[in-house]
């Protein structure tokens, strides 16, 4: 069967023969991590779609023989923040289902929300369909910022697997993560299925960038070409500026609520020294009142004894004065008697 590149509710392609690249200098107005001109590039020109997955997958071109997208949208038309998730959902070869997304906003949430996205088209059986039949299903995420911070990689493979001895629970359910901003990483087998290429045309910023990277592989020309052609069209350009000033507001967002974290956080910090501050004066206060206390105690005991010492000197001394007394009496009968 020759190679068949189809769509789902067919979408037709226009042709970007007249298209030159020519005249097409300085920074590219759109970037290709915008996620809407990632699908409308992706949905628009199938070559490229197919040759990206290709890379990705590691697969000879000449094994795909269909690449359908299960999800179109009608290009131009107005995206709302209620519905704004782009993800390509593509059928490969009538055997296997692909999620794709470009997401550039980390919400710190991408392993939740892709095992939802992988469960949902993995769950793909019909009625009366055997267990064993379930198409398998890859998740894949390109990624503008890194995923593990504390382990960066370019692009990585994860599965189900055996926590003991690493044994694969099924080769059926996988994802993918393309870190855009880790090139640098990329490994020799990354780079013979020019990975590294894609990612490198993603995060483009010039067409001088772009028409470099078209020099060396006819797919990317491919995809210049068609960038260059999207780029100028009023409505696909509108929408894709739409994304870049939902970028911002989610940016502000996110950078107010880093600061209010920061200030919450400051804050519970100064408030929890005072309480510490609290608490060791409160300690100290209890610690004097317990040395107060014993004090008194003491003073008290000492006034005790002193008491004590006062009656035993009055009684001394009313012993002093008897005797005294005794004496001078003695004394005068003694005179007396002469």
């Amino acid at each position: 069967m020759a190679n068949d590149i189809t769509m789902k509710n067919t979408i037709t392609m226009k042709n970007n023969t007249n298209i030159s690249l020519d005249d097409a200098h300085g920074a590219i107005p759109v970037r290709m991590t915008n996620d809407y001109l990632f699908r409308a590039l992706m949905q628009r020109n199938t070559r490229v779609l197919k040759s990206l997955i290709c890379s990705l997958l590691h697969l000879d071109p000449d094994d795909v023989t269909s690449v359908t997208i299960l999800n179109p949208i009608e290009l131009g038309e107005t995206i709302d923040e209620k519905n704004y998730i782009l993800d390509i959902k593509v059928d490969l070869n009538g055997h296997t289902t692909i999620n794709l997304e470009m997401q550039v906003v980390n919400e710190g949430n991408w392993p939740e929300r892709s095992l939802c996205y992988l469960c949902r088209v993995f769950d793909n059986l019909n009625r009366g369909e055997d267990y064993e039949d379930v198409h398998p299903a890859i998740q894949i995420g390109l990624l503008d910022f890194t995923l593990f911070e504390d382990s960066p990689e370019f692009f990585a493979n994860y599965y189900l697997m055996n926590q003991k001895n690493h044994r694969i629970y099924s080769d059926k359910f996988r994802l993918s993560v393309l870190d855009l901003t880790q090139i640098d990483l990329a490994t020799e087998e990354d780079r013979a299925y020019q990975i590294d290429h894609w990612a490198a045309l993603f995060k483009a910023t010039t067409w001088e960038e772009l028409k470099m990277l078209a020099k060396n592989n006819q797919y990317i020309e491919d995809a210049v070409t068609t960038i260059r052609q999207l780029t100028q069209e009023e409505k696909i350009r509108q929408q894709c500026e739409a994304r870049e000033d939902y970028y911002r507001r989610t940016a502000g967002r996110e950078k107010l609520l880093k600061k209010t974290t920061s200030e919450r956080d400051e804050l519970k910090e100064q408030l929890s020294q005072k309480e510490a501050e609290i608490a060791k004066n409160k300690e100290e206060i209890a610690k004097n009142k317990e040395e107060m206390a014993k004090n008194k105690a003491e003073i008290a005991k000492n006034k005790a004894e002193i008491a004590k010492k006062d009656a035993d000197i009055s009684k001394k001394d009313a012993e002093i004065e008897h005797l005294r007394s005794l004496l001078s009496n003695h004394n005068s009968s003694g005179a007396n008697i002469n």
